[in-house]
């Protein structure tokens, strides 16, 4: 049985407050150890049990307890002070704590500090030293560190920053700041924590509990923009030996537009050229907001211009106001203007309006600066018209520049664009050479003006002449007529029509008139109706023409126009007499004609397509007898021989002249044989030789056949000069004894026994020798 003795250094009020709690927990502790002792089987007796069950209690001790200082005492019941028995303590804490081995006094090895660790778990354990044996069971305690206020409140969010708009009323919420204290909260006022506000009085304050900023007046970031408030946070509400910490809390205002732009000058003056172009700057004004950002964006403005000659934008990047020419200015007009400009900010909210009323105004004076200005035209272009072939010298029009100065200078003036017009000191512009219509109907020219004082100044003005048309040009035919008439033409029959074309240009639709020369009006032999639509036809007056009596008719016919004065043209039309055969068409004769045109070229003609013929098939037989010499003497594998016939021009020396054919070629024919059912190889082949030897029903037509085609053969001039392979395409009749190729005997599904051929008779000899037995397992 373990008891404890409780010997610390702590206050009369803590010792008295914990004897009043044992009493309480003794008849817990008393139950546990009884049920403890029963597990363990330890027999206790009566009147021990009840203090046996205290195996369990709790030390406290004060935090920041100094190492070696003296914590308390544990002693078991059956120790009575001879010396025999040993304390140790066991657990996680005994680095924490040492005990006294023969007394059972414990003792801090280290400061303790509530905050690294409130409890300390033990267990105690009573050893006999003779036997080395425990003599109670395991006692667990637990060590309680008292809190002490020995930490002062923390703002763990710094650093605090806030933003709050200018002229906020007052009450308006800023920020909330918070401090921690790591005391214990149940120890007292540890870690009750009051807030104060230690700078920043009289714009804002600070809820003590809270730490809610509030404003406490209106401020104006034009005066000061930022405050730096500084917050105290006290423990234990505040009372004697509370420990405190302070923060500090960056507050800046942001803006609103409660200022409008004003200007820094109420009178600007600027000059200006008069030769200056639309949209030149004249100069900047500008103007200063108190405010920043988007509230002090500007917007400049004309208030009062009446000219309307001048604007002024805004630079977005440096809030100036560009003043710009709108419209072309003259200082013999006017060399002054006066203009006010206003400026108001871009953006402003209906609740600030009231700072805004009456927008700043300036007053801006521009002068004009004379310039020797180059001569103008009085018309921005001109145009002329003129009749074609008129004399040299014949005036088109006269244009007009003058100096915008006050000293008008003299001008001169000159013209490019054409050789067929010039222009005199006046501006008066006249004709050099005839004008054609036809070749020209408009000129562009232009016209320069020069000053005589200062030639650096000129300028130019666009003139457009334009040619009428007289009535120069008689009409004609409109292309070349070829105009045949049979022999055999019946009278009325039309020959032709014609038509006629005019290069003049007509105010109306052009209209030509046709009709017989008095030259001609004899001739009966034809004669011309006008169709009024610009056309005419050509009709024969007569039955029968004689091609050699009278070849070629010459028919004079006048085409007049429609113009004033009208023009008339005397034309030819030629009419050829024609053999049209008993078809009678024309068409033959103009075939005709067409090679009377080119007879002169026929021989040559003739030559040189002789000559390309003749390159052509040189060309073609060096290309035959090069690709001959290519190809082999027998075709490849794959050709198909069955039926196909080979051809040797050499002489043979009977069945002993192997050297007369390849057999090898017959081999590579892939073409299988027809398999033969129900008969031997040897009967079969004897019964068709006796077949073969009769002569087919188209024995006659074959022989033709390859007659012809051997004399084809060999009167071919192309044919090279070796033996060659012929394939005929002829297909006979049949023969009852079959094929005795061998070809496509590889293809066949068992090797044939070709033994029989023996049988078969000396013409078969050769073929035995090479197919027998001897030779077959070579194959």
């Amino acid at each position: 049985m373990v008891g404890i003795q409780i010997h610390s250094r702590t206050n009369h009020c803590f010792l008295k407050h914990w004897m009043l709690v044992i009493p309480f927990l003794w008849p817990c502790l008393a139950v546990a150890e009884t049920l403890k002792a029963e597990r363990n089987q330890t027999v206790v007796p009566s009147p021990w049990r009840a203090k046996r069950a205290w195996v369990w209690t709790q030390l406290v001790v004060p935090e920041e307890m100094e190492a070696g200082q003296y914590v308390g005492r544990i002693k078991s019941d059956l120790d009575n002070g001879d010396n025999r028995f040993q304390y140790k303590l066991l657990g996680s804490a005994t680095g924490s704590f040492s005990i006294d081995e023969q007394t059972g006094a414990i003792f801090a090895t280290r400061k303790l500090n509530r905050e690294e660790q409130s409890l300390y778990t033990l267990r105690a354990q009573v050893l006999d030293i003779t036997t080395g044996k425990a003599v109670e069971t395991e006692s667990e305690f637990i060590i309680r560190v008292l809190d002490k206020n020995d930490n002062e409140p923390r703002f763990l969010d710094e650093p605090y920053e806030a933003v709050v708009p200018e002229m906020s009323p007052e009450g308006t919420f800023v920020i909330k700041v918070t401090a921690s204290d790591d005391d214990d909260p149940a120890s007292g006022y540890h870690t009750r924590i009051l807030y104060n506000l230690e700078r920043g009085q009289p714009y804002f304050s600070v809820e003590p509990t809270t730490g809610v900023i509030r404003i406490a007046s209106k401020m104006d970031r034009e005066l000061q923009d930022t405050y730096y408030v500084i917050i105290q946070a006290k423990d234990m509400l505040g009372q004697p030996g509370a420990l405190s910490g302070t923060t500090t809390v960056s507050i800046k205002l942001s803006d609103i537009n409660d200022n409008k732009p004003i200007f820094k000058e109420s009178f600007y003056r600027f000059t200006v050229s008069e030769s200056a172009p639309n949209g030149t700057s004249i100069g900047k004004i500008m103007a200063y907001d108190d405010d920043i950002g988007e509230n002090a964006e500007m917007d400049y403005s004309i208030e009062e211009d009446d000219s309307q000659t001048f604007d002024i934008i805004t630079d977005n990047k440096t809030q100036e106001g560009i003043v710009i020419l709108k419209k072309n200015i003259n200082f013999e007009q006017q060399n002054h203007y006066g203009i006010r400009a206003k400026v108001k900010n871009c953006h402003v909210d209906e609740e600030l309006a009231p700072f805004h009323i009456n927008p700043s105004t300036t007053y801006i004076k521009v002068q004009v600066e004379d310039e020797d200005e180059p001569p103008f035209f009085l018309l921005p272009y001109y145009i002329f018209e003129i009749s074609e072939e008129n004399p040299y010298g014949t005036i088109v029009g006269t244009v007009s520049a003058m100096d915008p100065d006050r000293r008008q200078s003299p001008i001169r003036y000159s013209l490019s664009g054409s050789k067929m017009f010039d222009i005199n000191d006046n501006g008066t512009i006249i004709t050099v050479n005839k004008l054609d219509r036809e070749v020209s109907a408009w000129y562009n020219l232009s016209v320069t003006a020069t000053e005589t004082n200062n030639i650096q100044q000129k300028s130019s003005v666009p003139v457009y002449v334009e040619v009428f048309n007289i009535n120069d040009h008689a009409p004609e035919f409109s292309q070349f007529y070829e105009t045949y008439v049979c022999e055999n033409a019946e009278a009325g029959e039309i020959i032709q029509t014609i038509s006629a074309i005019d290069r003049d240009e007509s105010i109306e639709d052009h209209h030509f008139y046709f009709n017989h020369s008095v030259e001609d009006a004899n001739n009966s032999s034809f004669m011309l109706i006008d169709n009024q639509d610009n056309t005419a036809v050509i009709l024969t007056n007569r039955t029968g023409f004689s091609l050699k009596e009278e070849p070629v008719f010459y028919m004079i016919i006048l085409i007049a126009d429609n113009g004033i004065p009208s023009l008339t043209s005397t034309n030819t039309l030629t009419i050829q007499v024609c053999d049209c055969g008993d078809r009678g068409s024309t068409e033959t004769c103009s075939n005709k004609g067409l090679f009377l045109i080119l007879g002169f070229k026929r021989e040559v003609i003739i030559a040189i397509l002789l000559c390309i013929m003749v390159i052509f098939g040189f060309i073609f037989l060096m290309l035959a007898l090069k690709q001959r010499r290519k190809q082999t003497l027998f075709p490849d594998k794959s050709e198909d021989f069955r039926e196909n016939i080979f051809c040797y021009d050499d002489e043979g020396g009977g069945e002993e002249d192997s050297e007369a054919f390849d057999i090898v070629e017959l081999r590579r024919s892939t073409v299988m044989r027809e398999r033969k059912t129900g008969r031997s190889k040897s009967a079969e082949i004897r019964s068709l030789y006796r077949q073969s030897l009769q002569v087919g029903p188209d024995s006659a037509i074959f022989r033709k056949f390859i007659q012809e085609k051997l004399e084809e053969a060999n009167t071919d001039p192309c044919a090279p000069p070796f033996d060659s392979l012929q394939t005929f395409a002829f297909e006979g009749t049949g023969s009852s004894a079959g094929s005795l190729s061998s070809l496509g005997s590889r293809a066949t599904e068992h090797e044939d026994d070709f033994d029989y051929l023996n049988d078969l008779g000396p013409r078969f000899k050769r073929l035995a020798c090479m197919f027998g037995s001897a030779v077959q397992p070579n194959n």
